[in-house]
């Protein structure tokens, strides 16, 4: 099938159909029969892989997105944010499994009854095309084991210890005797002169150690408690639940705190009296116990524009951003805008501005994954707004920065409470819902590290210059004039957070020292990919300078240290987050080497069954050199007159006669290979037609030969075939050959030579 990319009108779509095209012919994709066909041990001429098992080389990353046009400048995109342009919102919404997929196809569907545009183009509507997505993505989905982080139990205690020691003060030492050293928190229960405890437990010990939660867990806490032996030797201890994360974990304890109506204590016996106070815990103190892993295959992406933009002016631009940016990746896409949307205003549809839902595979088809950096949503904003652009919609790149904007906050830090009409949040812990407010209100906020405080002076600097070049348009300059103000506001705030509070302790300058330490673990550009071992380290020397800072820390500062702790903690997720995926990486481009691996060895057998061990190793050989001029041909670019373009041109021809000569002479193996290598097929033609002309010119000398021994009596040996002489002739040049790299031999003077052999051999014969 042709595809004429001229057709197409858009870039996006070109470079979507000439993938396509790409894949259809089998450049982009290995084709099983194609390989079959081929014998499966060495590629086609122009083929990307190889499958010999002496010759193979790894498929390489897909190629970064066309990046033609040059990033825009501070200056250029604040004149546009002072005209009117809007900023470019993409956000994560989440990460889900291969589970979760057909759930969030259905959400950004409205279960179907909106359509979903594919990748490929193709329009998805309705529970059917839901169904066939989980089936058609299933080959990309590593459904990765969520780890099981928090632990629900119960301790039933029929009786009680002689001395008669209070349950709530024995109960500790109850659970510590089956958990160990982890985490919990619990509350007590009594009924009929029983008491059963009922608590939430981290399930990674301190020193690593993680239990399951089920009922071999069960089991093995029982018998620890078993051999303990005294005051806990009759209590019968059983889990009741698991989850995964953050959210599960202060969910959970937050019905505990309501089921005992605040009678709740954790491990350290302190109370835990409310839902603040359980989101605190689970936030601040266990989060980095957890070690929380959670398998994304899917994530779901959120772009967003003003009321009033042009409807299929942003799904085009939407479109053209997915396109451009997950071109190996499989997609699917849906527009919801307030006229369209079948969700009723009350369920949480219609909303007010134009948006549009995508949920992205997170492994492409030759296993690469999505980056999700904080430099990756960069790079997303500043191609969804230049593709807007090319449409007619006014918008701008922007960083929080740009306009003193307060931080985000994280799905873990709210929690639904209503959600009629717009979902309205609170914070799990005090520190979250001060986030939340302050984003909510959109209150100015200075960063608080080096680097972006001198990214800042950068911004108001520019703001200067746009406030000053648009002095004649009064709504720009009061906009440029506005983002200063901001500027100046969250400075203060600023300095009257870090303003030195009277220490008794004189502790003053460790203070400093400490929050100063943590800043710098939350720069941006410092992060780099680590191994576990790495890692590891680093979180305990995060851990420890959380600790020693919250010791020091006086209350007038806690809420800025919060802030810190928060955004460092934030930090070693997303260092986790890239060494997991940097692992998982390594071991499926481990997977990948075996399964070629195994493939080659299965297709060398097939080929060496059907051709002969003889004959598929001298076409091998010969195609494995083939291949290898043709790679170095075509990684030395387009220009023709380079003096090494020309010498491996040179070599690749050389290697193809040899090839040809092979195939003519009866090699079913390098024929086969010929069936799909146009030039390989040439050069057994012309092979065939030189083996001809000889046999012609020595059947004639024979006959003259021949009658020349008759007259002198001289007895008649058979003469050598047409082939032995081919492959005589084969040998002796293999053998007196040199490297064709040096000989810079052009096709005039190889021509010349075996004109010259020619005559030579009829001179000789006659």
């Amino acid at each position: 099938m042709e595809i004429f990319l001229g057709a197409f009108t858009e870039e996006w779509e070109r470079r979507r159909a000439a993938l396509l095209h790409e894949r259809l012919t089998g450049r982009a994709k290995d084709d099983e029969d194609d390989r079959r066909r081929r014998g499966g041990t060495v590629p086609v001429g122009g083929s990307s892989q190889t499958h010999s098992r002496r010759f193979r080389r790894d498929a390489g990353r897909p190629p970064a997105p066309n990046s033609s046009s040059p990033r825009r400048s501070m200056g250029t995109r604040f004149a546009g944010l002072a005209s009117g342009s809007q900023p470019a919102v993409v956000k994560m919404a989440s990460f889900g499994g291969g589970g979760r997929l057909g759930a969030m196809a259905g959400y950004i569907s409205r279960n179907g009854e909106v359509s979903m545009e594919n990748q490929s183009g193709q329009e998805l509507r309705g529970r059917d095309a839901i169904a066939a997505l989980s089936d058609d993505w299933a080959h990309l989905m590593g459904n990765r084991t969520e780890s099981r982080d928090i632990g629900l139990f119960c301790v039933d205690i029929a009786g009680g210890p002689e001395q008669g020691q209070p349950m709530h003060e024995r109960a500790p030492d109850i659970v510590r005797s089956a958990v160990g050293d982890r985490s919990f928190a619990f509350g007590i229960a009594e009924r009929d002169g029983t008491h059963r405890i009922e608590g939430v437990v981290v399930l990674r010990s301190k020193d690593g150690e993680r239990l399951t939660a089920d009922a071999k867990a069960t089991e093995i806490v029982q018998a620890r408690m078993a051999a303990s032996g005294g005051d806990v030797g009759y209590a019968a201890f059983r889990f009741t639940g698991y989850g995964n994360g953050v959210e599960y974990g202060a969910s959970r304890l937050r019905r505990l705190v309501a089921k005992f109506d605040g009678a709740v204590e954790n491990d350290r016996g302190e109370k835990i009296a409310g839902a603040k106070q359980a989101g605190d815990l689970v936030q601040q103190q266990w989060r980095g116990e957890l070690h929380s892993r959670k398998s994304r295959d899917v994530m779901h992406l959120v772009m967003s524009a003003r009321a009033g933009t042009d409807v299929e002016a942003f799904r085009a631009a939407a479109g053209a951003f997915l396109a451009a940016e997950f071109a190996e990746h499989r997609y699917v896409f849906s527009l919801h805008d307030p006229m369209g949307d079948p969700k009723g205003e009350q369920d949480g549809g219609k909303r007010p501005h134009v948006h549009v839902h995508a949920i992205v595979a997170m492994r492409s088809e030759n296993g690469t994954r999505v980056e999700t950096s904080i430099a990756s949503f960069r790079r997303w904003r500043e191609r969804l707004a230049e593709q807007a652009r090319a449409r007619g919609i006014l918008m701008e790149m922007t960083d929080r920065r740009d306009q003193a904007g307060a931080p985000a906050y994280t799905r873990n830090q709210v929690r639904p409470i209503s959600r009629k009409g717009r979902t309205e949040h609170a914070g799990t812990s005090n520190f979250a819902a001060l986030r939340y407010d302050q984003k909510r209100r959109e209150e100015p906020t200075a960063p608080g590290t080096m680097r972006s405080l001198e990214y800042t002076e950068r911004v108001r600097s520019q703001w200067l210059e746009v406030a000053a070049r648009q002095a004649a348009n009064s709504d720009a300059k009061n906009f440029a004039k506005a983002q200063l103000s901001r500027i100046e506001i969250a400075e203060s705030h600023l300095e009257r957070s870090l303003a030195m509070p009277a220490v008794s302790n004189g502790n003053g300058s460790q203070i400093r020292t400490a929050l100063a330490g943590l800043s710098t673990l939350v720069e941006v550009e410092s992060m780099k990919t680590m191994t576990r071992t790495e890692f590891e380290a680093y979180e305990k020397r995060v851990e420890a300078s959380l600790f020693q800072a919250e010791r020091l820390v006086p209350e007038s500062w806690r809420s800025r240290f919060e802030e810190i702790a928060s955004a460092a903690r934030d930090h070693v997720e997303a260092r986790r987050e890239m060494m997991e995926q940097a692992e998982h990486a390594g071991n499926h481009m481990g997977e990948n080497l075996r399964t070629r691996q195994a493939d080659a060895n299965r297709e060398w057998d097939d080929a060496v069954a059907r051709h002969g061990l003889v004959s598929v190793e001298a076409g091998n050989e010969i195609m494995m050199a083939v291949e290898h001029y043709r790679q170095l041909i075509q990684s030395s670019g387009d220009d023709q007159t380079r003096p090494d373009k020309a010498s491996l041109q040179a070599s690749l021809s050389f290697e193809l006669v040899r090839a040809g000569e092979l195939g003519a002479d009866g090699n079913t193996y390098i024929r086969q290979i010929a069936e799909v290598d146009h030039a390989l097929r040439v050069a057994i033609e012309a092979a065939e037609r030189s083996a001809e002309r000889m046999g012609y010119k020595t059947g004639a000398a024979d006959e003259l030969h021949s009658a020349s021994r008759s007259e002198h009596g001289m007895d008649d040996h058979e003469p050598k075939s047409g082939e032995l002489m081919r492959a005589d002739r084969l040998k002796d040049t293999a053998d007196s050959r040199i490297d064709p790299a040096k000989q810079r031999v052009s096709p005039l003077e190889e021509l010349q030579r075996e004109a010259e052999r020619e005559r030579d051999q009829d001179g000789s014969e006659r």
